[in-house]
C-alpha cells in the first residue's frame, strides 16, 4: 500500500498508475504560437557589422516579415569564449516592404554572454514587445580567435 494518497469523495485512495494524483489548474493557461525563423552556423570573425547570415551589407535584414511576432528568442551555442559583441537592430517597413526611414533602431547590444561550449539565450526585444517588420542581428569578436556560433531564432506570436 502506498503512503501517498488523496481523498476521493469521502475515502482515502492510493496513488497508482490507474488512479493517479489529481492535478488542479492554478490560474489561466496561456498558449502561444511559435515559429522557427532561422537556424544557422556562423563563423565569428573580427569583421564589424557581420550578421548571422554572414552579410556585411548593413541595409540587409537578417529576418524579414516578422511583424506578427511579439518576441523573438535567439538561442545560440558558442564554440569559444572569445570576447564577442552583438547588436540587434530593428525597423518598420511600408506595405510594399520598403523601410520607413533610413538606417536601423538599435534595440539591444553588448557582450555576448557565455563561455566556450555553452548555450545562451537572448530575448528580442529585451524589455518591450516587438512587432517590428525587420531585424538585423550582428555579431563580431573583439578578442581571441575565430569560432563557430550556431543559432536558432524563434518567433513568438
Amino acid at each position: 500500500m502506498s503512503l501517498i494518497g488523496w481523498l476521493k469523495g469521502n475515502r482515502l485512495v492510493d496513488v497508482t498508475a490507474q488512479d493517479p494524483l489529481p492535478v488542479q489548474q492554478q490560474g489561466a493557461i496561456t498558449t502561444r504560437a511559435a515559429d522557427t525563423l532561422l537556424v544557422t552556423t556562423t563563423t565569428i570573425t573580427d569583421t564589424p557589422n557581420r550578421d548571422l547570415l554572414g552579410s556585411t551589407s548593413t541595409e540587409l535584414p537578417t529576418l524579414d516579415n516578422c511583424m506578427q511576432y511579439r518576441t523573438l528568442v535567439w538561442f545560440y551555442f558558442r564554440a569559444s569564449d572569445a570576447a564577442t559583441t552583438y547588436r540587434i537592430l530593428a525597423r518598420a517597413t511600408d506595405i510594399a516592404g520598403a523601410p520607413l526611414g533610413a538606417g536601423w533602431q538599435i534595440i539591444a547590444s553588448g557582450a555576448l554572454p557565455g563561455d566556450a561550449n555553452s548555450w545562451g539565450r537572448i530575448e528580442i526585444p529585451v524589455t518591450t514587445e516587438g512587432y517590428y517588420d525587420q531585424y538585423r542581428v550582428e555579431v563580431w569578436r573583439t578578442d581571441g580567435s575565430n569560432y563557430s556560433l550556431t543559432s536558432k531564432i524563434v518567433g513568438v506570436r
